[in-house]
């Protein structure tokens, strides 16, 4: 049988079909355990974010309708619970793979933790979305695999047919160009 297609999956959600729910695990239930158990490393958690995504989805659908994005969608809920219950089980200590992550990123992303935090982060958001945009679609792939699905070099390397050397490199020189891009538009780093 054929995936239905995103467009009547939401239809189903709108309407408050059960049947919704369903249709999305069939289509996209294992990439989302595959997000949560990249962040949270234990299957069953992850199975466990899974299905809290389909009652966010749930709940939010309507009045939201992320038509044309719904993966993406899907795959933020599930990101952001699988961050949550990794804080939360984590509190005391940190994973490798989130420190290497974080550690990648902080010298281009400084933190702040006073009360313009949130606007900055919204600013910061739209100056990091609008260089992703301008990169050749490589390199925003391969970006994106490895800082928000938080794939592994070998992973991205599998998946894009390119060597791991390449995907390095990659990522150096859009840190870098990411870095050069902020400092352009007045950004504090």
């Amino acid at each position: 049988m054929l995936p239905i297609e995103d467009e009547i999956i939401i239809d189903r959600y709108i309407v408050r079909d059960e049947r919704a729910i369903s249709y999305t695990a069939d289509k996209y239930g294992k990439q989302l355990v595959a997000i949560a158990n990249r962040i949270c490393d234990d299957l069953d958690i992850a199975e466990e974010c899974e299905n809290d995504t389909y009652l966010r989805a749930w709940n939010s659908i309507p009045p939201h309708e992320p038509r044309g994005y719904f993966f993406t969608f899907l795959a933020k809920i599930t990101r952001n619970l699988a961050l949550d219950r990794y804080k939360e089980s984590n509190r005391l200590k940190r994973s490798a793979t989130i420190v290497e992550l974080t550690g990648e990123l902080s010298e281009i992303i400084a933190g702040n933790d006073d009360t313009t935090a949130n606007a900055e982060g919204e600013e910061l958001k739209n100056y990091i979305n609008s260089f992703l945009r301008s990169l050749h679609k490589e390199k925003r792939n391969v970006f994106i695999r490895r800082y928000w699905y938080m794939d592994s070099v070998a992973e991205i390397a599998d998946r894009y047919g390119i060597s791991e050397g390449k995907v390095k490199t990659i990522l150096f020189r859009v840190r870098n160009g990411l870095k050069q891009y902020l400092k352009k538009e007045g950004y504090y780093i």
